[in-house]
C-alpha cells in the first residue's frame, strides 16, 4: 500500500475484480460462499445485535441513571459505527482478508504471532458468546417450566439444539433463520416494554414502595456496579469481529455500509426505547437483568417465549463462524472445502461439536447473565471493539498522511484515544468482572458450578 491516503476508487474498484474472480471460481463448486446480498447481510447483522442483551439495558440505566445511560448508549453506538466503517474500508483495501485474524496479522506487521494471538481471542470471544446462549437458554427453560429438570440438563439441551442448527456450511443458509430470529426477538422486546407498562406493579413489588426512577446515579453507587452497567451496554453494541466474515461472503462488499447504517439506526432506537421505558415503569428496586424477571409471571413467560429463536440462532451463528475459520485454515487447498465429502462433513461436525462442549462448560463456570456479559466485554471488546480498528486506521493512513490537515489530525488523535480506552476496558473491566462474579457467588444467587439449582428469572 502506498503512502498516500486512500481515495474512494480504491475502496470500490480493487475488491470488485477480486470478488468477481472468486465468484467465477466458485460456480463449478457444490458449496459456494460468495452468495450474500447486502439485505441478507443486514439481517445477519441485525440478528447479531437484536438479542437478549437488549434486556440488560433497563438494569444498566438503573445503575447509571437515565441521562448518563442514554448518553453512554449514543456515544458507544457512534464509536462502533465509526470503527465498523474503518473495518469495511480496511477489508476493501485488503481483499485477501476473510476474518478478523487476517486483520490481526496485518496490523501486527504481517507476523504469525499477531495472527495466532488474534486466533485465540477470536475463538474465545465466540465461545463465550455461545456460553451466554447456553446460560440464557437454561434461564428460559427454567422460567417456562416447573419440571424439576436440572439446570445443567437444560443448558446441555440448548447446546445440543444449537449444535444441530450450526451445521449449515454457509452464512447464506443461515439467512432465513437470521431474519426470523431478529423478528421474534423484536417481538419479545416489544412485548416486554408493553407488559412493563400495563402490569399493575413490577414482579416482587412491596406495598408502599413505588418504583424509583433517577436521572443520575444514586448516592452509594459503586465503581464495580457502574462499570458493570457500562460493560453491559458496550457489549450489546459491539460486534465488529463478525464484519470481516460477513464481507467475505458478500456478492458486493462495497454495499456493506447500506446494511451497517440500517442496522445501527434501528438498534440504537430499540436499545434506548427498551431501556428507558422499562426502567421508567420498573424502577431501581425491582429491575433485573435480563428485564424479563421484572415482569409478572404470565407476562414474563409470554415475552420470554419469543426470545427462543434468537437464543438458538445467535449461538449457532458464532459457532458457525468459528468452525468456518478453523475449517478454512485446515482445508484451504483441499477438495473438502467446496465439495460434499465424508471427510469434509466429518471435520465440520467435529469442530462444531467441540465448540459447543467448551461453551457448555463455560456456561456452568459463570452462571450469571450480567456477569457473563461483563466478562465477554472486558476480555475481548476492548480489543475487538476499539484497539484493533484504531490500529487498522493507522495502517490505512501511515506516516505523515495521518497528520495531513486539521481534520485528519483530529481523527488520528481520536484513534489513539480509542487504543487507550480499549486498554482501560480490558484492565479495569477484567477486575470488575472478576469481583462481580465473586460477589455473586458469595450471595449464592444460583448455587455452585454445574448446579441443578433453578436460574429462572
Amino acid at each position: 500500500m502506498g503512502q498516500e491516503s486512500i481515495n474512494a476508487d480504491t475502496f470500490v474498484e480493487r475488491p470488485r475484480y477480486h470478488v468477481s474472480d472468486q465468484i467465477a471460481k466458485e460456480r463449478e463448486h457444490e458449496i459456494q460462499y460468495r452468495t450474500c446480498s447486502w439485505q441478507k447481510t443486514a439481517w445477519l447483522l441485525f440478528s447479531e445485535y437484536v438479542c437478549l442483551a437488549i434486556l440488560a439495558f433497563p438494569w444498566s440505566y438503573s445503575i447509571l441513571g437515565l441521562v448518563p445511560g442514554v448518553l453512554v448508549t449514543v456515544a458507544v453506538a457512534i464509536t462502533v459505527q465509526y470503527t465498523s466503517l474503518i473495518v469495511w474500508r480496511f477489508c476493501m483495501e485488503h481483499p485477501e482478508v476473510t476474518n478478523v485474524c487476517d486483520i490481526g496479522r496485518i496490523i501486527c506487521g504481517g507476523s504469525e504471532w499477531g495472527y495466532n494471538v488474534t486466533v485465540v481471542g477470536f475463538i474465545l470471544n465466540n465461545t463465550f458468546i455461545q456460553a451466554l446462549e447456553c446460560l440464557v437458554g437454561a434461564k428460559l427453560l427454567n422460567t417456562l417450566s416447573h419440571s424439576g429438570v436440572c439446570t445443567v440438563g437444560f443448558s446441555a439441551s440448548v447446546a445440543g439444539l444449537c449444535l444441530i442448527l450450526s451445521l449449515p456450511r454457509t452464512l447464506n443458509q443461515l439467512g432465513g433463520l437470521a431474519t426470523f430470529s431478529a423478528l421474534t426477538m423484536g417481538i419479545a422486546v416489544l412485548l416486554s416494554v408493553v407488559f412493563s407498562a400495563i402490569q399493575n406493579e413490577p414482579f416482587g413489588y412491596i406495598a408502599g414502595e413505588p418504583p424509583i426512577v433517577t436521572m443520575f446515579p444514586v448516592v452509594g453507587t459503586t465503581y464495580v456496579s457502574g462499570m458493570s452497567a457500562f460493560l453491559n451496554i458496550t457489549h450489546a453494541l459491539i460486534g465488529q469481529t463478525m464484519i470481516p466474515s460477513f464481507l467475505a461472503e458478500m456478492k458486493e462488499p462495497k454495499d456493506f455500509p447500506k446494511a451497517l447504517w440500517a442496522v445501527t439506526i434501528a438498534e440504537v432506537t430499540v436499545f434506548i426505547l427498551c431501556g428507558s421505558i422499562m426502567y421508567h415503569y420498573i424502577g431501581n428496586q425491582y429491575i433485573t437483568s435480563p428485564a424479563f424477571g421484572s415482569l409478572q409471571p404470565v407476562y414474563k413467560k409470554i415475552a420470554f417465549c419469543f426470545a427462543i429463536p434468537s437464543i438458538v440462532y445467535l449461538g449457532s451463528l458464532y459457532s458457525s463462524v468459528t468452525a468456518r475459520f478453523i475449517f478454512f485454515r485446515v482445508y484451504r487447498d483441499s477438495q473438502h472445502l467446496h465439495s460434499n465429502t465424508l471427510v469434509g462433513w466429518g471435520a465440520w461436525v467435529g469442530i462444531i461439536t467441540v465448540t459447543w462442549i467448551f461453551a457448555f462448560v463455560l456456561a456452568e463456570l459463570i452462571p450469571f447473565f450480567s456477569e457473563m456479559l461483563s466478562t465477554i466485554c472486558s476480555l475481548f471488546n476492548g480489543w475487538f471493539g476499539f484497539i484493533y480498528w484504531a490500529m487498522a486506521y493507522l495502517i490505512l493512513y501511515p506516516g505523515k498522511t495521518r497528520w495531513a490537515g486539521r481534520r485528519r489530525t483530529i481523527e488520528t488523535l481520536f484513534n489513539y484515544f480509542l487504543i487507550a480506552f480499549g486498554l482501560y476496558i480490558f484492565f479495569a473491566g477484567t477486575y470488575v468482572s472478576i469481583q462481580s462474579i465473586i460477589d455473586s457467588y458469595r450471595a449464592s444467587e444460583v448455587g455452585s458450578i454445574f448446579s441443578c439449582a433453578s436460574n429462572a428469572v
